[in-house]
């Protein structure tokens, strides 16, 4: 099975050439294959958000080489990097960030409006179709202050699939939630991984959801621990 995600000794530093600069990630290296289903765990601190940022090519590495979806991110532009974002990967996020002055639907739509440009029909089909799929059929037209925060974060998991991403990174995506909408959260993203097969990456601190996962890489200091496939 092909990788979705290569990282080849990655490091991450922040204030260089001042005094307080920084090293927070030492050397990282890491496949994650399409379809897997991973946990990202570690203490406050360990370069778990840096990681996941580095992935969602939000950040760059201070060196080392990053692959996404077979596509090496040196010498690409700003432009590039986004547009290789936008249509490759899923965000899911612990507090939803969903806009407040737009619909449920709208909201889902919202990834497919930037891609094209302007709303489309075959977009609001999908969108339509992916909030049926999370069970907020009958929310389409609500705003997200009428809705619970484990419909806010259906709604957020929506959004995220609206472009049919190969790989879906969620960062504590249940952290915000009572323990029964974090299960049902939890057993949505498994569906959605079995089903499409797209490769879930979910920083989580819960260490029962991530002992649900297919794969545990831990992160300790900014090195990854306890990950037998990490260099595979």
């Amino acid at each position: 099975m092909a990788n979705i995600v290569e990282l080849q000794s990655i490091h991450k530093s922040y204030g260089l050439g001042t005094a307080v600069a920084t090293e927070v990630l030492h050397g990282i290296s890491l496949n994650i294959a399409e379809g897997e289903f991973s946990a990202l765990t570690g203490p406050s601190g360990s370069g778990k958000s840096t990681l996941l940022n580095l992935i969602g090519l939000l950040e760059k590495p201070t060196s080392g080489q990053l692959r996404i979806n077979g596509q090496a991110i040196d010498g690409l532009d700003d432009a590039h990097i986004t547009a290789l974002r936008g249509r490759t990967i899923g965000f899911i996020f612990q507090f939803h960030h969903l806009l407040p002055g737009f619909s449920a639907l709208e909201n889902v739509m919202m990834p497919s409006i930037i891609d094209q440009g302007w709303p489309t029909a075959e977009a609001k089909d999908t969108a339509l179709a992916l909030l049926k799929q999370v069970g907020l059929a009958d929310a389409a037209h609500k705003r997200p202050s009428q809705l619970s925060g484990g419909m806010q974060q259906r709604v957020a998991i929506a959004r995220a699939l609206s472009l049919s991403p190969r790989l879906i990174l969620a960062d504590e995506p249940t952290g915000n939630l009572d323990t029964q909408s974090a299960n049902d959260i939890f057993e949505l993203l498994e569906s959605v991984n079995r089903e499409r097969q797209s490769a879930c990456l979910i920083v989580t601190h819960d260490p029962g959801l991530a002992a649900r996962c297919q794969r545990r890489i831990h992160m300790v200091d900014g090195r990854l621990v306890d990950d037998p496939t990490a260099n595979a």
